[in-house]
């Protein structure tokens, strides 16, 4: 028996699908509240509901996976060659229908609630380490605009700020000095808040046995860890190891015509939170490791550092994905089989 294929387009309040009767071969196009969307998958026979990969998408995937369908989501930018006419609801949800069914179409894999949360916790300190940059450079700004000039580097600036605040007072004036100290306690707050949202990260760490696997590969610290597995969700949703650097952005961007194909640097598509966490890591290893591998060795004599750095953060997300999708521990002398000729 056929399984029948849903194009489902979701908004905040109206959701519109597509699909075609088996029976009748009639074409249907239908709007739903939510409510009204939810009762109707409920009662139909299960079949396959498409979705673009967008905002409540990962949520919408869950539920409806709970009455019984089969799930698959869908990048944007595969969705956008099957619009036909002008871009509504209606041509939209039919143009994902069409889209699920491209032979060789890959989909994204649908997020848990876990693994949801914890990108949000990453997302919530991205936000509030982008704001404590931001009040630490304009302390900086206002305290040089009177003589002050403060070390560099964030914690050994403000300990010097703090060291010498009766110095500091006697300089700036009474009531932009009383300001100052109120925006030196609001980095404090951001900064208690930080390391509390830290804490829950590391708490999820050690809980979840994929993510101590992952964090045992080099260069792979623990916030590293979480946002991969977080942001893999299945890991055999990818073909190979490439594709996921291909997905992070991590691979060259190529260009060819007439047989010619042409690489230039990295196509930084993708998460790029989770690529800029690879990289870190990568330079750390090339930089502070004590036991860099002769791989490593070998990249930094023959390419530049930056280079260097992007290779070893391609080879990081390969091995993670090897050892999320074969359920396996990380071992630094490991050699895969070659398949032979």
């Amino acid at each position: 028996m056929a399984t029948t294929t849903y194009g489902l387009d979701i908004s905040k309040r109206v959701f519109q699908m597509y699909w075609i009767e088996d029976e009748t071969g009639e074409f249907a196009n239908r709007r739903f509240n939510k409510q009204q969307l939810i009762e109707f998958l409920g009662l139909r026979q299960t079949g396959r509901v498409a979705l673009e990969a967008c905002g409540s998408a990962h949520w919408w995937a869950r539920k409806i996976a709970a009455l019984g369908h089969t799930v698959v989501l869908l990048h944007a930018r595969f969705i956008r060659p099957f619009v036909q006419n002008n871009k509504t609801d209606a041509t939209d949800a039919r143009a994902i229908w069409t889209a699920a069914q491209q032979p060789g179409m890959r989909f994204v894999a649908p997020k848990t609630e876990e693994q949801q949360t914890m990108l949000a916790l990453h997302r919530m300190r991205s936000l509030l380490i982008k704001s404590r940059t931001m009040q630490v450079n304009q302390l900086r700004g206002l305290l040089y605009e009177f003589g002050v000039t403060l070390k560099a580097g964030r914690v050994a600036g403000l300990t010097e700020f703090r060291e010498h605040l009766p110095q500091i007072e006697e300089l700036m004036p009474p009531t932009l000095f009383c300001a100052l100290g109120d925006q030196l306690r609001h980095i404090s707050m951001l900064d208690d808040e930080i390391k509390k949202l830290e804490r829950q990260l590391g708490v999820w760490r050690r809980q979840e046995d994929a993510c101590r696997r992952v964090a045992a590969i080099p260069g792979i610290g623990p916030l590293t860890a979480t946002a991969l597995v977080a942001t893999i969700g299945d890991p055999t949703a990818f073909k190979s190891g490439r594709e996921l650097a291909a997905y992070l952005g991590l691979v060259p961007r190529q260009t060819g015509t007439g047989g010619k194909i042409r690489l230039g640097g990295i196509t930084k598509r993708g998460d790029s939170y989770l690529r800029m966490l690879l990289i870190h890591g990568a330079r750390a290893v090339l930089f502070k490791s004590r036991r860099k591998t002769a791989w490593c060795e070998q990249v930094l004599q023959r390419r530049p550092v930056n280079v260097a750095a992007v290779a070893l953060a391609n080879k990081m997300a390969r091995t993670a994905r090897a050892v999320l999708a074969h359920n396996r521990t990380y071992q630094a002398d490991y050699e895969g089989l070659k398949p032979s000729m």
